[in-house]
C-alpha cells in the first residue's frame, strides 16, 4: 500500500514473493556458514540428498521457473520477474539462493526449516507494524487508546503514503483523510452546525462543551446529552422532560427536529465515515490499493476476494520452509462449494496451510438493536415509536421462532418425592454441580448450582439465579424460553469442559448449564458438541426395519405405555430422553402401570385484552463503542482487558498486544 499497490495486485504479490525469497534464502545460506563452524543438524547426512532437493527447488523458483522441479506432483508458485516494481529485488532474491544452495552442497545445514509466517500480535505491536505476518489490513481507521483514558482516531499510515505515491496533493490527501476520520467539529457540518443549533438556544458556552466532547466522539448522538450540556440546560432551555432525559434511547437531536438523514450526514463530517469509499478527489481506479480484509466503515463495500488471500499465500509459500499462519475470512452467505473451491485452489498452488472463517459462523444473542441495525425504518420505529409500534417491530424480527404454549395461571409446586439428577462438570477449572428435579410426567421443574471454588458472593448470586428460573419454570415459563435466553452469553469462567459427555466448550457457566438442559430435557443436539447415544423417546416405535424381524412389532399403545413406565421409574433428564443401549423391551400382557391419557387436553388459551408489555431496548451506546472499534466481546487472558480485535481466527488484545493461540 505505501508503494501504491493493492494487496489484490499482481505488483503486490511479486515484492512478497521476492521479500520472502530473499529472507529465507539469506537463512538458508546463514545456515549454511554455521554449519560450516559447528557441523550440520543430527540426521542431516542420512537425509541429505533429500534436503539439497528441496533447497534446488526454492532455487528454481526464486530464478522464476515453471519446470524443472524434483519430487513435486503440484508445482509451487515461481516468483514473478515480469511483475515486480523492484528489479533489484529480483536479483537480490536469486544470488540468496544461488549462495543457499552453493553452500550448502559444501557444508550442509544446521536447520532443516528456518522460516514460517505467523501474525506475530505481540511482536508487531512492539515494532509499531500496520498489520500481522501475511495478512491484509484489518480497517483503515484505527483507533488508539490514551494512557489517561479515551480515544482517538487515526487512519493507517499506509494511506497517506499512498495517496502521495500515485500523484495526490497535499489539500487532497488532507480532504479524504479528514473523510475517512471525520473533522472533529460540527463548524462546518451540514445541517446540524453552529449556526442551526444556535436557532435552537444553544450559545457559546454550549457550543464550546459539544466541541471539546466531539474530537474523541464515535457518534455524535453520544455528546448531545444532558452530561454534556447539562440538565438544567436541557430542561429549561431546550424544554426535554426530565423523564425523557433519563431514558437511554432518547436522542436529543431528534427531539430537536433534526431528521436521521441530518443526523447520518453531520455524523459522518464530525466522526468520519472509515472507509475511503466516496472519498472526495479520489479516483475510482485507485480503491483497489486500499481494500482492505472486510469492509470498512458503515458505507463501506468493497473486501478482498478469497482468491486474493489465497493468491498472496502462494506467492510466499515457495520460498516459506514451513507453512503460513492465515485465516481468509468469507462472507456470511458463502456455501460448501465455495468452501471446497477455496481448499482446492489452495492445493493447487501449493500452499501448505490454509483456514477459513465465516462470517457470523461463530453465534452470538443479538440486542433488540441489532436485530434492526440493518433496517433504518425498523430502527426509527425502535427510537421514537409508540409502545404498540416497537412491540411489533421486535416481534416481526423474531418471527424464525414461533411458540405456542398454555397459558398457566397458577403456579404448579413439585411433587414432595421427584426425580432428577446430578451433573458433575469442570468449566474453565471451576467444578460445577448441577442437579435438577422433574415432575412425574418428566418435564424439568427445578434446578440446584452449586459453585464448588467460587466465593460466597458469587456461589449466593448463583443459587438465587437457580432460585429464580426454577420459579419461572413452575409458573409454566417454557425451558425453550430459558435456553434461547441464556446459551452463547460470554463472561469468566468459561472454556473447556470436563466430566460431560456431550457438551465439551462453554463460552460461561450459564452457556454451560443452558447447554446440559437443552440437551437432555428438550433433545436439542445441535447445542451438543457430542450427541447423546440411543434412540430418543420420540423415536421409539418408528423404526422401519431391513428385511425380516425376530421380535414382534410392539403396537403404538403397547410403544407408549413401556414409554410411560419408563418414564415413571427414571430421570428424563438423566437419560437425556433416550433409550438406554442395554434395555431391552419385552412383549408381555397387558399393565395396569400405564397412564390414560385420553382425557388429557391442551388448551391454549389466548387472551384477547392481554396489554402489550413494552419492550425493553438496552442503551446501546457502549456496544456501538465497541463494535465500531472491532472489538469482540471477549477478555484478554494476559491482561483482563474487553478488547480483543479478531486476527483470523484467533483474537489480538489492541491494550497490551497479547493473541490468543496465534504468536
Amino acid at each position: 500500500m505505501n508503494m501504491g499497490f493493492g494487496y489484490d495486485s499482481d505488483e503486490g504479490r511479486a515484492l512478497c514473493g521476492a521479500l520472502t525469497a530473499i529472507m529465507t534464502g539469506t537463512a538458508y545460506a546463514t545456515s549454511a556458514e554455521i554449519a560450516r563452524e559447528v557441523g550440520a543438524f543430527p540426521g542431516y547426512e542420512k537425509n541429505s540428498s533429500h534436503m539439497q532437493r528441496v533447497i534446488r527447488n526454492h532455487q528454481n523458483a526464486a530464478h522464476g521457473e515453471t519446470d524443472g522441479y524434483e519430487g513435486l506432483s503440484v508445482k509451487p508458485l515461481p516468483l514473478d520477474h515480469k511483475n515486480c516494481p523492484d528489479s533489484d529485488l529480483i536479483d537480490l532474491s536469486k544470488k540468496c539462493w544461488d549462495d543457499a544452495r552453493k553452500l550448502g552442497e559444501k557444508y550442509g545445514f544446521r536447520n532443516a526449516q528456518v522460516s514460517v509466517i505467523a501474525p506475530t500480535g505481540t511482536i508487531g505491536l512492539v515494532m509499531d507494524c500496520d498489520t500481522t505476518g501475511i495478512e491484509p489490513d484489518f480497517a483503515l481507521v484505527k483507533f488508539k487508546k490514551l494512557a489517561g483514558g479515551g480515544y482517538f482516531k487515526i487512519i493507517n499510515r499506509s494511506v497517506p503514503a499512498a495517496l502521495e505515491k500515485i500523484g495526490y496533493g497535499s489539500a487532497q490527501i488532507e480532504e479524504i483523510i479528514s473523510y475517512a476520520v471525520g473533522h472533529g467539529t460540527i463548524g462546518n457540518a451540514p445541517v446540524i452546525n453552529h449556526t442551526s443549533l444556535a436557532g435552537h438556544g444553544f450559545g457559546k458556552a454550549e457550543l464550546d462543551k459539544i466541541e471539546g466532547a466531539l474530537v474523541s466522539a464515535f457518534d455524535i448522538r453520544f455528546v448531545f446529552n444532558q452530561w454534556t450540556l447539562g440538565a438544567e440546560f436541557c430542561t429549561d432551555v431546550l424544554g426535554i422532560p426530565a423523564d425523557k432525559l433519563n431514558d437511554p434511547t432518547f436522542d436529543l437531536l431528534r427531539h430537536l427536529g433534526f431528521s436521521k438523514t441530518d443526523i447520518d450526514a453531520a455524523n459522518d463530517h464530525v466522526c468520519g465515515t472509515m472507509t475511503l469509499e466516496g472519498a472526495p478527489h479520489l479516483k475510482e481506479e485507485h480503491l483497489k490499493i486500499f481494500d482492505c480484509a472486510n469492509p470498512c466503515g458503515k458505507k463501506g463495500k468493497r473486501y478482498l476476494s478469497v482468491n486474493s488471500h489465497i493468491y498472496m499465500m502462494a506467492a510466499a509459500q515457495s520460498f516459506i520452509s514451513g507453512a503460513i499462519s492465515k485465516t481468509i475470512n468469507m462472507p456470511n452467505d458463502a456455501t460448501i462449494e465455495d468452501c471446497q473451491k477455496a481448499y482446492e485452489l489452495s492445493w493447487s498452488l501449493g500452499t501448505k496451510a490454509n483456514a477459513l472463517y465465516r462470517d457470523g459462523s461463530k453465534l452470538s444473542q443479538p440486542l433488540a438493536a441489532a436485530l434492526v441495525e440493518d433496517d433504518d425504518e425498523a430502527a426509527e420505529v425502535l427510537e421514537t415509536g409508540s409502545t404498540q409500534e416497537k412491540a411489533a417491530v421486535i416481534a416481526e424480527k423474531i418471527v424464525e421462532k414461533i411458540v405456542v404454549k398454555e397459558v398457566a395461571k397458577s403456579r404448579e409446586r413439585m411433587p414432595e418425592r421427584r426425580k432428577g439428577y446430578t451433573q458433575k462438570a469442570v468449566v474453565g477449572g471451576h467444578k460445577v454441580y448441577l442437579r435438577t428435579g422433574e415432575y412425574s410426567d418428566g418435564s424439568l421443574g427445578e434446578i440446584f448450582i452449586d459453585m464448588h471454588k467460587e466465593g460466597a458472593g458469587f456461589r449466593a448470586m448463583m443459587n438465587n439465579f437457580a432460585i429464580a428460573v426454577s420459579v419461572g419454570l413452575q409458573y409454566g415459563v417454557p425451558l425453550e424460553e430459558f435456553v434461547d435466553a441464556f446459551t452463547f452469553t460470554k463472561f469468566e469462567p468459561a472454556g473447556m469442559v470436563q466430566g460431560n459427555d456431550s457438551i465439551k466448550n462453554a463460552t460461561s457457566i450459564l452457556d454451560y448449564i443452558f447447554r446440559e438442559l437443552a440437551v437432555s430435557y428438550l433433545d436439542r443436539t445441535d447445542l451438543a458438541h457430542v450427541k447423546p447415544e440411543g434412540a430418543s423417546f420420540d423415536d421409539l416405535g418408528r423404526g422401519q426395519e431391513e428385511g425380516v424381524s425376530n421380535l414382534k412389532e410392539l403396537s403404538e399403545t403397547g410403544t407408549s405405555k413401556s414409554l410411560e413406565v419408563l418414564k415413571q421409574i427414571s430421570s428424563t433428564g438423566y437419560l437425556r430422553k433416550r433409550l438406554p443401549q442395554e434395555l431391552v423391551v419385552l412383549q408381555g400382557g397387558q399393565t395396569n402401570l400405564a397412564l390414560d391419557n385420553s382425557n388429557l387436553e391442551a388448551d391454549v388459551l389466548v387472551d384477547a385484552n392481554a396489554s402489550v408489555s413494552e419492550p425493553e431496548v438496552s442503551a446501546v451506546d457502549a456496544r456501538t463503542k465497541a463494535k465500531m472499534q472491532g472489538y469482540e466481546g471477549d477478555p484478554c487472558g494476559d491482561c483482563g482487558n474487553y478488547t480483543l480485535v479478531r486476527n483470523g481466527t484467533c483474537m489480538k488484545c489492541n491494550t497490551c498486544g497479547a493473541t490468543s493461540g496465534c504468536s
